[in-house]
């Protein structure tokens, strides 16, 4: 038999084993992609979660403070003297988890936080001058509720997570009128 009689089996192994390196570096590359996916995901589940857990603490603290100044709406009061040094060490554990949200998130989540956050001082700062007109802090807390579902719609998006957002609550519940009724 002559290399002449041989050149095709050759050259059908040799395209055969070219396919089959092809085929395989293409599923392992996009089974590498998947797999650093997943990982990301985590990690933005992960951060978008510790961020907002930060921004909660925040608020409640300042809500907190707020029922020492006479809101209602709000229970479990604290004395000004005793909460605005929880209010300063729960924003710096916010800024601190506000980094990560810069490294993982996207655009749009990113300025969903910010704003939400932001909207957390304007809180902070109506407990930090002391007793405000009511109506203020009713607004306040209705503009942080929209940028906080602004932040979930926009994390569940950049997370992949189908559906709707749950509605949101009232502020401020009228839980006296709902007795009375």
């Amino acid at each position: 038999m002559t290399l002449l009689d041989q050149l095709p089996a050759l050259i059908g192994v040799v395209v055969g084993s070219l396919g089959s390196y092809a085929v395989q570096s293409l599923t392992e590359r996009r089974r590498w992609k998947r797999q650093r996916e997943e990982r990301w995901d985590e990690r933005r589940f992960e951060t978008y979660g510790r961020y907002a857990n930060s921004v909660k603490a925040q608020l409640r603290t300042a809500q907190r403070i707020g029922a020492a100044l006479g809101f209602a709406d709000v229970a479990d009061p604290l004395q000004p003297a005793e909460g605005l040094p929880l209010l300063a060490d729960a924003e710096s554990h916010r800024a601190t988890e506000w980094e990560s949200v810069l490294l993982v998130g996207d655009a749009s989540t990113i300025a969903a936080a910010r704003s939400w956050h932001e909207s957390i001082w304007t809180i902070e700062l109506l407990v930090r001058e002391g007793p405000v007109d009511a109506g203020m802090w009713t607004k306040a807390h209705q503009r942080a509720s929209a940028a906080r579902d602004a932040f979930y719609e926009n994390a569940r998006r950049d997370l992949g997570i189908a559906g709707d957002l749950p509605p949101s609550g009232n502020w401020p519940r009228p839980w006296r009128a709902e007795l009375s009724g």
